[in-house]
Order: C-alpha cells, then structure tokens, then sequence
C-alpha cells in the first residue's frame, strides 16, 4: 500500500498547466509508462512509445516541473536520466470561484477525462460477458446533503488509496484497472 500523498489543489496556472501536460498525448503515454513500469529512462521510454529520446527527454521533464514525475538522483550516469511516477492525489475543489481562464482549463480537462471515460464504460458493457469476471459494474441511487456527499466521496478516496501499489511493484496477477466515482445530481 502506498501512503496517500497530500491533496494537491489545483487552481490558476497550475490547473492551466496541468491542463496542458494531460492534453499532450505523449504526455500521457509517458505517465501511463511511468505508472506501470516505476522506472524509465528517456531511451527506454522513446522505445517503448515510438518517439525519439529528444521528444520524450523534453517531456520528461515538463512532467518534472509539474511535480507529477521525479528524477532518481542515485541512478545513472549523468548523461542519461532516470525518472519516478510520484503518488498524486491532485485536487480542484467543486464550488471554487475560477477565473474565465482557469474554467475554460477545467473543462478542457474534464471533457478530455470524459472522453476517456465514456470509451472505458463502452468497453466494459461490450466485453461484460467475456472479461473473466474483471469487468465490475456498479450504479446506485442515493440521497445525500452536500456534507454527506463530500464524506462519501473522502471515504471512497481513502478506500482508492488503501488498494495503490507503487509503479512497477503491483502484486502478482493484477492488472491495471480504471475506477471511476462520480457524483451529480440527477436532476437540477
């Protein structure tokens, strides 16, 4: 189990930025590396995804300045660099007051989770009957106050977090799962 970072909140330029590093497919493809190997070089990275390590060195290090990966300072030989996925529990608090800038960032960035998302709930429903029993689908109904609303939701965070492994240590037969909460209103 891997301790629950501090909550990163986002907001203002660090949520623009994030915004930008997640819209960048390489981007994302070097974090998902990160996440299911631990540790990468550039080369073994631009290996593994395709790009030249020039691409992915520079990436690498976009990752690095947003804190979402980390240099292994004790390995390599100065020319070549080692990098870390950092545990993240990163944040933007629902009811915050954004600047026009900062909500057109935040939808940006929902609608790209989102399109993830909707193409991972197609999957799971097509493959249903054939996925082994990996395959969990689960919808309730509840009626909450906004206070046990945001309990639920620390609860099942604390719950995610119990079940984390460290990159590239994941016990034996386990496979990458998306797990997904989300809570709305069914009416207005």
């Amino acid at each position: 189990m891997v301790q629950r970072p501090e909550r990163r909140v986002l907001t203002g330029a660090d949520l623009k930025a994030f915004h930008k590093a997640l819209a960048n497919p390489v981007r994302r493809d070097i974090l998902s590396y990160l996440g299911k190997h631990g540790e990468a070089n550039s080369t073994s990275v631009a290996k593994a995804l395709g790009e030249s390590t020039g691409t992915t060195s520079y990436h690498l290090r976009k990752l690095a300045d947003l804190d979402l990966i980390a240099e292994i300072e004790d390995r390599g030989d100065g020319r070549e660099r080692w990098w870390k996925s950092l545990p993240k529990d990163i944040y933007t608090p629902p009811g915050l007051e954004l600047t026009p800038d900062e909500r057109e960032a935040a939808l940006k960035l929902g609608a790209l989770k989102m399109s993830h998302d909707l193409s991972l709930v197609t999957r799971a429903y097509a493959g249903y009957d054939s996925a082994g029993g990996w395959n969990q689908i689960h919808r309730s109904g509840l009626h909450l106050t906004k206070e046990q609303a945001a309990s639920f939701v620390e609860e099942y965070q604390n719950l995610v977090w119990k079940y984390v492994s460290e990159p590239g240590q994941h016990p034996e037969g386990s496979r990458a799962l998306a797990v997904r909460l989300i809570i709305v209103p069914e009416e207005d």
